[in-house]
């Protein structure tokens, strides 16, 4: 039950990004600043409850802190020096976890052409092959 909502959360988010060529603040990026992570956060979730492993918990929120942490900081420096409106979107937007309601008016729609752009559908992949292993897991 938790994938759905993080593929949907990672494919929404992908559908509106437009890197390196405006500041995206619409779609899920008016309530979290890093809905991809987020929806990765989700999967990961959904995935140790799936396991039933307190160790592969352990080793997903300490993957986050070494990977994801320094990374969403080197994302803010360079986000910082290119698009000076930045700051005002970084103060009004969580980091993480989402506001209630919306930032900003809404700058883009989402665009299937920039999932498919982004490969997001290589999430929905790694999904199905986790959820496979998983399930052999069981039966075997």
């Amino acid at each position: 039950m938790l994938l759905i909502p993080g593929l949907v959360l990672r494919g929404l988010a992908s559908g509106h990004v437009q890197k390196d060529r405006q500041l995206t603040i619409s779609g899920p990026y008016a309530y979290t600043r890093n809905p991809l992570y987020l929806g990765s956060l989700i999967l990961a979730a959904g995935f140790a409850v799936a396991a039933r492993s307190w160790w592969i918990v352990a080793i997903m929120l300490l993957m986050f802190a070494v990977i994801y942490i320094p990374v969403i900081a080197g994302e803010e420096r360079y986000l910082r020096q290119v698009f000076p409106e930045y700051e005002d979107y970084a103060r009004s937007v969580p980091r993480l976890w989402p506001r209630s309601s919306p930032y900003g008016g809404m700058q883009s729609a989402y665009s299937s052409a920039r999932y498919w752009k982004h490969r997001e559908y290589q999430a929905s992949v790694g999904c199905a092959v986790v959820l496979a292993i998983l399930v052999a897991k069981l039966v075997w």
